[in-house]
């Protein structure tokens, strides 16, 4: 088996009941996403397809997905050229991050109501009772659902969906760095703040904390990455 082969098939789960190209796009994505195939490999569709034994036409789907988001690129006369995420780009996708997040958390700060903060305050009372129930999987489901609630508020719209974008890049990295139980009571206590800062309207407060919050998810983010790097080039 071809190393794209098989660094792929061992993030294709087939017992998943979704479309078939959907599973072959989300395997590659995470493949390349984690580096597990190293940038500057070629990806041959056809050597895919029969390896594998999948017909080609979901690989395509999958591999112009990949294009679209700049993780691979179509070379003329060469073929699909991986790119990946490198830790530069981890860096300049938090540096965005930042100005997106403070921008949408104040915009929604100003316009929300009492009841959209009884909202905010019960996910996190939820969020609470699952991390100490060490609910993992679905304290980072709030975690998330913290951020769409906020992003969903600031009725930005094109925003959301840039951040979304971003986020997508490192939820593998981020998913295993806020294991930890000491991230995950930090990262709350985090949102904590924020939703207190956001209810007394206290804007420039609110700023510097989400800066500091995104600062501290960016270190543990970055360690992990290098570790999994350093691991994988052993």
């Amino acid at each position: 088996m071809s190393t794209v082969s098989e660094a792929v098939g061992k993030n294709l789960d087939l017992s998943v009941n979704e479309p078939l190209k959907e599973l072959v796009y989300d395997a590659f994505r995470k493949t390349i996403i984690l580096g597990e195939i190293p940038a500057g490999q070629r990806i041959n569709e056809k050597e895919f397809s029969e390896v594998m034994n999948i017909s080609r036409t979901p690989i395509r789907y999958a591999l112009q997905k990949l294009v679209a988001e700049d993780l691979v690129d179509h070379v003329p006369g060469v073929g699909i050229i991986v790119k990946g995420i490198s830790i530069n780009d981890a860096h300049e996708i938090y540096a965005i991050r930042k100005s997106l997040d403070v921008l949408a958390t104040i915009t929604a700060m100003k316009v929300m109501t009492n009841k959209d903060f009884e909202e905010l305050k019960k996910l996190l009372e939820e969020t609470e009772q699952l991390n100490e129930q060490n609910e993992i999987d679905q304290v980072l489901k709030k975690f998330s659902d913290f951020n769409d609630l906020i992003y969903e508020k600031s009725k930005m719209l094109r925003l959301k969906s840039i951040v979304m974008k971003l986020r997508e890049y490192l939820v593998y990295f981020r998913d295993i760095s806020i294991r930890s139980k000491n991230r995950r009571d930090k990262a709350l206590n985090e949102h904590w703040q924020i939703y207190n800062c956001m209810k007394n309207q206290e804007e420039a407060q609110l700023g510097l904390l989400i800066e500091e919050h995104l600062d501290y998810s960016q270190t543990f983010i970055i360690k992990e990455m290098e570790k999994y790097l350093n691991e994988t080039s052993e």
